[in-house]
């Protein structure tokens, strides 16, 4: 097993909470982890090396956790926890958090506003749940899979447009330093979309996109590459809102597959057929 795993137990043990139950319990970590990445907010974090930069994200990182983490482990003390949020691939069966303390961390030290929290419980290899929360403007996105998907407490539904050509699209750079084949393939897509989409936005994190899919606001999503904490909450949500998931040749989507797409179900064969070329 990766290091940037650890198990905590077996998560066949019965609980006799429900994952309803259980997600507003989340929902409510989310938000306090929150705050601390609030209160952490503000001028721009100089960095003169990568070292330095380095040290602030992981700062940041361990002040939410500080909060978040011992919360969600009383909630499910049988599930594992990924220690690693850029780590990808499927994961051993049973229940697993997979967490982004501070997704769009880069962000946050850029004085940039797009940025949050996330937490998702994932149980053999499906999300199961998930809460997003945006400190800034105290947003909490949340969803339950056979659920739906809810902006707090309302619902939320994917896009009804069928034109790609009338579409606002989107798409996101998994990490630094990215393979030079995916780079070269992230810039491909970009072209493309621009001749056939109305307007293509370029930015991270993921998840903020994919938050956009689930509540309409964005009719397509897509990133090569990535992490399971930056794809998993934001595919739970849109798929709960109405939203395809697939790969960007249009088959079925994992934590292991290169791609995704996250799209209206109006537009995602054009999609498909956009990042295909």
């Amino acid at each position: 097993m990766s290091d940037s795993i650890q198990s905590t137990g077996n998560a066949a043990v019965a609980e006799a909470v429900s994952d309803a139950d259980l997600l507003a319990e989340t929902a409510i970590a989310v938000g306090a982890a929150g705050s601390v990445l609030r209160e952490r907010f503000g001028d721009v974090v100089r960095h003169r090396t990568r070292e330095e930069l380095m040290s602030a994200l992981a700062a940041n990182d361990d002040a939410v956790l500080d909060v978040l983490r011992p919360r969600l482990e009383s909630l499910r003390p049988q599930a594992g926890w990924v220690e690693e949020e850029l780590a990808g691939g499927a994961l051993p069966s049973g229940e697993w958090w997979v967490v982004d303390p501070a997704e769009g961390n880069v962000n946050h030290l850029h004085g940039l506003p797009d940025w949050g929290v996330t937490a998702t419980l994932v149980r053999d290899n499906q999300p199961v749940l998930t809460a997003v929360h945006l400190p800034l403007t105290g947003e909490t996105y949340t969803a339950l899979a056979g659920g739906g998907a809810h902006l707090d407490g309302r619902p939320l539904r994917v896009s009804e447009t069928t034109d790609l050509g009338l579409s606002l699209v989107a798409t996101s750079q998994a990490r630094p330093d990215e393979d030079q084949a995916v780079i070269r393939r992230i810039g491909s897509s970009i072209t493309s979309m621009l001749g056939d989409a109305l307007v293509v936005r370029t930015s991270v994190p993921a998840t903020l996109h994919l938050l956009n899919v689930a509540a309409g606001r964005i009719d397509a999503f897509w990133q090569f590459a990535g992490a399971r904490a930056d794809l998993l909450p934001g595919a739970l949500l849109v798929t709960e809102a109405g939203g395809r998931i697939s790969d960007a040749e249009g088959r079925p989507w994992t934590p292991a597959s290169e791609s995704l797409l996250a799209a209206a179900p109006g537009v995602h064969t054009a999609a498909v057929a956009t990042l295909s070329r």
